[in-house]
């Protein structure tokens, strides 16, 4: 029965691996659509910002690379936050262990 079962599967491990690698190059071309709709839709959203201050400075053909760029800034922005948010999380910790310490060493002398 084992035999069989590996036998069934080693017959289909083409067809497995031919599969995998189509969802793979799927998910990778999804992955990069997404990406660039995104930037678009940033860029989009900054050439309107744009022209409402400078109407008619943004020539259309910078739609894109304006998304780019924004997608960019966001994205070191969002690290800078996890940055200052780990930061924060240490002093925390620090503060807490110190209290810690104090409470057990004013635990230990009282007695």
């Amino acid at each position: 029965m084992v035999g069989f079962l590996l036998a069934a599967f080693m017959a289909t491990w083409p067809a497995v691996a031919l599969a995998a690698e189509r969802t793979q190059d799927s998910l990778g071309t999804q992955l990069l659509a997404f990406i660039d709709s995104a930037a678009y839709l940033i860029g989009s959203a900054l050439a309107w910002l744009i022209g409402l201050v400078l109407p008619g400075s943004v020539d259309p053909s910078l739609v894109k690379p304006l998304g780019y760029l924004g997608l960019l800034t966001l994205l070191l922005l969002l690290f800078s936050l996890l940055e200052a948010a780990r930061k924060l999380i240490w002093l925390v910790v620090i503060v807490g262990w110190v209290l810690m310490v104090a409470r057990i060493l004013i635990e230990a002398f009282r007695r």
